[in-house]
Order: C-alpha cells, then structure tokens, then sequence
C-alpha cells in the first residue's frame, strides 16, 4: 500500500454552512468597524485661516501680458519687481509691480502699477496706478504684505536737485479702502 504524497484532507471540505458562517462573521465586522469610527469633526484637522498673501487656487496675473500706461519712446518698459496678494478681499490676487523704461543711460524714474484680472474674460490688465514716473521717484524696498502695498521711495526736494541724487526717502504704504488705493506715509519723509 502506497501512502499519498497529499495527506487525506476531506475533513476540511467546506460545506454550506461554513461559507453562511464566514459572510455572516465578516459583515458583522465590516458593520462594527462603520459604527465604531470617529466621525468626521474630530477627525480632521482645522484649516488655517487663507492667508490675504497667497490665493493657492488662483494665479495672479502676471504683469507681462499687460501695456502699462508708461511713455518709453524707442525703448520698451522694463518690469524691475513685482509682488502678488490678494489687495481687496475678493479672494483673488492682484500683481503690483514697478516698471520703468529700460533706458540705456541713467536712472529712469519708476511707475508702480496694480493689475488684476478682467471679470469677464479674465485677462490682465492695470486698473490703478500707486506711483506716476512724472512724479520723479525710484523704488527700493517693495513687498505686498497683509493685504497692503510697502514700498520706500526716493525723490527730490526740488526740480533742483539732480537726477544722480535723490535727497528724500519716503516710507509708505497703499491699502484698499472704500473701493481706492490709500496712501498711507507711516514716517515722514525726511532727507538724505
């Protein structure tokens, strides 16, 4: 007599009964598991407030699709900086950004420009102008900041002055009230 290279396992030949029993034991824990979860509040993490800064699911418009309202003659306007955030609440950025003509020789003084995106057709365009180059001012330190505009500028006490030297620095700051750009000077101007 030859044994079986397989031991005899017909006493583990699954019945009916047995597959009732699994699927009865199985959706007893699938519906035990359900009822004992935590619900969703105490689950989740609380968001952060969005920060005016930084709209993550829309991309502020960006300053080279725009004509700025800047007289360059042969040259062409020439973005210096920019910075975005969202400036009157609506959930949506705005760029600002500095622009001057990109002059061979010399300083040439800057415009500063805010641009949004058309509500119709979501194109870019300038819709307020901080800072006019015919006032004669250069930007250094910029930054949109808690919904505000920051910039220092320099200028001139007067016409006198010469171009290769500013003599007046202002600190200031626009910020969106009542549907304008308030300028705001939190120092005073003083000299250099």
């Amino acid at each position: 007599m030859q044994h079986p290279a397989v031991p005899d396992l017909s006493h583990t030949h699954a019945r009916p009964i047995h597959w009732v029993a699994t699927a009865t034991a199985l959706a007893a824990v699938v519906a035990l598991s359900s009822v004992l979860q935590p619900d969703a509040a105490t689950a989740a993490q609380t968001a952060a407030p969005e920060p005016k800064n930084a709209p993550a699911h829309i991309a502020p418009p960006d300053p080279a699709a725009v004509t700025f309202p800047l007289e360059c003659g042969p040259v062409e306007a020439l973005v210096q900086k920019k910075a975005s955030g969202d400036l009157d609440g609506d959930g949506r950025p705005e760029t600002v950004a500095v622009v001057h003509c990109d002059a061979p020789m010399g300083t040439p003084p800057d415009g500063v420009y805010v641009i949004t995106r058309d509500a119709e057709d979501g194109k870019p365009r300038v819709v307020a102008t901080l800072v006019n180059p015919r006032d004669r001012r250069t930007v250094t330190d910029f930054a949109v900041r808690d919904g505000a505009v920051r910039a220092t500028l320099l200028g001139y006490s007067s016409a006198d002055v010469p171009s290769c030297c500013p003599d007046v620095t202002d600190d200031v700051k626009w910020q969106w009230e009542k549907g304008a750009f308030v300028r705001d000077t939190p120092s005073q101007a003083h000299t250099v």
